[in-house]
């Protein structure tokens, strides 16, 4: 194959308008809520020195995806996936506004901002399961796998560089910060604005608890997508070693801050390089396979990760750790998009949003406490150990989904 053929299948979803203003829109929402997380959690901690309001500055925001899981999907099939995603981006965009004119006024009381994190937990909670669901109607089934590639890439690039611009934006002034986010949000809002009225297969029937209930029941059902989305959940929850990460910076690799920035961003470096090899060579055979061995080295790097004291072979592991995770995610998303009829891919996808949240909410919270009783090393060498652990034991309970060589879902019919 030629090399203007390699670069054409590259960027196939790029070929349709829809696609590309959907990409842009989903990059630079990413990009404003991490300016804005990060810009709220640096002032409060100037102002308060409370280590308890940097968690709930997380905290306030996943709680919505939690409470509002029952509509937030629905929402997104009955009302139309590009209306809620835009309708989600002006509700955050009018509360960095808000949050703006609290930082102009001086008015910055933590019971308020916190307030205003919340009803952004909201928008956020109803704009989840409809962008990630509305990709599957902007681009042709044969260009979607390239399409989760670019879209994954979105968030990591924002997992990036929203972080590097909201540090320096909240260092000129935290209104400069909220100002910029409210920015960014509006063209946003405009670019979901002019993506074509998509073909969805709208839900309509009359609501019922087995209607609302649809996104559980589906993957109650199909033991492949139940599997991938588990699989995930288990692996993060018991191998996830972010929150300890300040532990290792300053007492174990003594790195400094500089040291710790470099290790915070390693596994987010690990994830783009790996996409950018995903989207060259897709996977298209044994995906199940490569599923559960990718887990398995992500379990492998954390444990290295875990019991390193040599700063380079630390970072080199969390770069490996960012590389295999994505992997597990790049198929797992792609699974769950095709293997799931569309209307009820919205109520699925918010589903989906609550086991990720409580993945990685939970595993700081499993990681802080078993720490404090056992030390940050054994913790993440066994919750790297567990993970393995995790890929091999899903291998048996989900035979479906492990021997899945196709990413391409079987006729999924209108159920």
């Amino acid at each position: 194959m030629s090399s203007a053929a390699h670069d054409e299948d590259r960027f196939a979803a790029f070929r349709h308008k829809a696609f590309q203003r959907y990409f842009l829109a989903r990059f630079i929402t990413s990009s404003a809520v991490q300016i804005v997380s990060v810009a709220v959690a640096w002032q409060l901690w100037e102002q308060e020195k409370n280590a308890l309001l940097l968690g709930l500055i997380g905290l306030v925001q996943f709680l919505p995806a939690l409470t509002l899981v029952l509509i937030t999907g629905l929402a997104s099939d009955r009302l139309g996936r590009r209306r809620v995603m835009a309708a989600a981006t002006t509700l955050e965009m009018a509360c960095a506004g808000v949050i703006l004119i609290m930082a102009l006024s001086g008015f910055f009381s933590p019971f308020w901002v916190l307030a205003v994190l919340a009803v952004f937990g909201v928008a956020r909670a109803f704009y989840t399961p409809a962008s990630t669901s509305l990709v599957v109607n902007v681009v042709p089934k044969a260009d979607f796998a390239n399409a989760i590639g670019w879209v994954t890439l979105t968030w990591q690039l924002a997992s990036i560089i929203g972080p590097a611009v909201g540090g320096l934006l909240v260092w000129i002034s935290g209104p400069v910060a909220y100002g910029t986010a409210a920015l960014m949000l509006a063209i946003a809002t405009g670019s979901i604005l002019t993506i074509p009225k998509p073909e969805q297969d709208i839900e309509t029937d009359p609501t019922s608890w087995s209607v609302i209930l649809g996104g559980f029941k589906y993957i109650l059902k199909e033991k492949v997508v139940l599997g991938a989305i588990s699989l995930d959940m288990f692996a993060v929850l018991l191998g996830g070693a972010v929150a300890l990460l300040p532990i290792y910076a300053s007492d174990i690799l003594h790195v400094g801050a500089i040291g710790m920035g470099l290790l915070r961003a390693a596994p987010a470096i690990g994830a783009v390089l790996m996409i950018g090899v995903l989207i060259r060579f897709p996977v298209r055979d044994y995906a199940g396979t490569i599923l559960l061995l990718s887990v398995a080295a992500f379990g492998a790097s954390t444990a290295v990760f875990g019991i390193s004291t040599i700063a380079w072979v630390s970072i080199i592991a969390l770069i490996l750790v960012g590389a295999f995770d994505m992997i597990s995610v790049y198929i797992r998303e792609i699974l769950l998009q095709l293997w799931t009829p569309d209307r009820v891919r919205g109520r699925v996808n918010a589903v989906n949003s609550i086991f990720l949240g409580a993945s990685n909410e939970l595993g700081e919270f499993r990681a802080g406490a078993m720490a404090a009783i056992y030390g940050a090393v054994f913790t993440v060498a066994a919750g790297g150990a567990a993970a393995v652990g995790v890929a091999g034991l899903w291998r048996v309970l989900f035979p479906k989904m492990s021997k899945t060589r196709k990413l391409e879902a079987p006729d999924l019919g209108e159920d």
